[in-house]
């Protein structure tokens, strides 16, 4: 996995988080419920902002200005389902923050979908197309587009096996997550194109302190000692979020669709694979399949 590269072209000047004002700006955190994407959620609406959030369990209901919509993201079919009711209608920005990391043994979810793919990247993939037709077509013009960030880890030229993207054939952790991170990029950079009337743009968060890696050595004798081991490379989450926040709703990001950050709200290169059209759309035909089995699988479920 290669370093990301920093892009020179796109210099950013942003205020500090504590001085923003947003009040009147709508903002839906899919992950919304724990580790960066509540951290952020907090953050915006501390601003003034007001957020709806997505996930599975809500600790912030005393805090004004976060609203909850609860959903079980590793089913691509309730994914979807929630996707279609949220009221993006009125949303100047959406943000995906749900992931996880591929355990040691391969797990699936009740549709049959390796469990990192359908949590980090498939049910994004499938609530976009639900999300993007209707979002911001109600809210007050602003001057600016709306906007989706999608979290992952751009910039790090990591490709996925498209021809066995659901790990069956064989299963290694890193390369199923390195699966979702292809995902993502090639998701923010074919939604640019797709849907010219907002702006879409990745997020490369690093080394955050939360519980995304619990999963990563089995063992949590393991995981400690790791956590440990790179303590000094990582950020606490609220940090993160002081210095995205603004970033998030900067008028500098007009236009500039398709556009990659990293922790320090810094602009970065796009990997060369996310940008190769013939492994794009190989790699979206191939999450379409699996969106459908999905949901095939789960209505034949029951």
């Amino acid at each position: 996995m290669k370093s990301a590269e920093l892009d020179k072209n796109l210099p950013l000047k942003l205020p500090p988080a504590e001085g923003l004002e947003l009040g009147g700006t709508n903002i839906t955190v899919i992950g919304g419920t724990g580790g960066i994407g509540r951290a952020l959620s907090r953050r915006l609406a501390s601003n003034g902002a007001q957020v709806i959030v997505v996930g599975q369990a809500f600790r912030d209901q005393n805090v004004p200005g976060i609203s909850f919509v609860k959903a079980d993201l590793s089913s691509i079919k309730e994914a979807k389902r929630v996707a279609a009711e949220l009221p993006v209608e009125s949303a100047d920005i959406v943000i995906f923050t749900t992931g996880i990391m591929a355990g040691p043994k391969r797990e699936v979810t009740a549709e049959g979908i390796e469990r990192d793919l359908a949590v980090s990247y498939l049910n994004r993939f499938a609530m976009l197309d639900e999300i993007a037709p209707r979002q911001g077509k109600d809210r007050a013009q602003s001057g600016v587009k709306p906007r989706v960030f999608i979290m992952g880890f751009p910039g790090t030229d990591q490709k996925a096996v498209v021809e066995d993207l659901n790990s069956e054939r064989a299963y290694k952790r890193f390369s199923a997550h390195s699966n979702t991170v292809a995902g993502n990029e090639v998701l923010v950079l074919q939604a640019a194109k797709r849907y010219p009337r907002i702006d879409f743009f990745g997020l490369n968060p690093g080394f955050v302190k939360t519980n995304i890696r619990a999963n990563l050595f089995g063992s949590r004798a393991l995981l400690g000692v790791m956590e440990w081991l790179t303590g000094f490379m990582t950020i606490a989450p609220e940090t993160y979020a002081d210095r995205m926040a603004p970033l998030l709703v900067s008028r500098e990001l007009e236009g500039r669709s398709g556009a990659m950050f990293n922790n320090k709200a810094q602009a970065i290169l796009a990997s060369p694979s996310a940008k190769d059209p013939k492994h794009a759309e190989a790699l979206t035909a191939a999450s379409l399949q699996l969106v459908a089995r999905a949901i095939s699988s789960q209505a034949k479920g029951g």
